[in-house]
């Protein structure tokens, strides 16, 4: 099964995705994770990414078609993926098509208002990364992370303003390509967050139930 997620910053695209990839057997493609291990390698194709980024500038569609590709080559055959972060304009939409089939649209669909409250409540630890929330996900000792002990902090970008803005980007640029999926005729499975408290674990089980009946689990 090869199948796209999309979703706004901080509707949930990696808890979902994990959760997913255990059940399904699948890669978890996400962009920005593939980009920052192409730098790593300090390959020709990892320089020239970094080219960019230094530079603060977008990453041309040409250079992330080719990072996409070299990704996807490492997928042992008959293994599905999940594409996270990609593809995020049409023209990288309609290359998508000619190197590999797309069997499924998963969209997660959140009320701005429940990401703003997730996000300025999120907390991150300064030394493992782990993700916390202090309205639903708290650790067990305030501000310390339950796995290292390290100092709990909140995200620089993580305030009200700019997540609004970074919203309205997303939406700017993803319902163009979602409108060219829709004339596709690919499947979509929605799965719709009502309140900033819902567990993931039931939509994980609707987005499951949906993929069984259409025969990609």
């Amino acid at each position: 099964m090869n199948a796209i997620i999309f979703g706004a910053p901080g509707a949930g695209k990696g808890t979902y995705s994990t959760r997913m990839q255990n059940q399904l057997g699948v890669d978890v493609i996400a962009m920005g994770d593939i980009f920052r291990e192409s730098v790593k390698q300090n390959s020709e194709l990892g320089n020239k990414v970094k080219s960019y980024v230094e530079k603060g500038a977008l990453v041309p569609d040409e250079v992330v078609v080719e990072v996409l590709k070299e990704r996807l080559s490492r997928i042992p055959a008959g293994k599905g993926f999940l594409l996270d972060g990609f593809p995020r304009t049409i023209a990288q939409a309609e290359t998508l098509q000619k190197i590999a089939k797309i069997d499924v649209i998963l969209m997660l669909d959140v009320p701005d208002q429940i990401i703003v409250e997730r996000l300025t409540s999120r907390r991150l630890c300064k030394n493992c990364g782990t993700v916390y929330n202090i309205r639903f996900l708290k650790p067990k000792v305030e501000g310390k992370c339950d796995k290292c002990g390290g100092e709990l902090y909140l995200r620089a970008d993580d305030n009200e303003t700019v997540i609004r803005n970074r919203l309205q980007v997303y939406k700017t640029q993803t319902e163009p390509v979602v409108e060219y999926y829709k004339k596709t005729g690919i499947p979509f499975i929605v799965n719709v967050t009502k309140s900033i408290d819902q567990p993931p674990e039931p939509m994980v089980e609707h987005m499951m139930a949906e993929l069984k009946k259409l025969n990609l689990a």
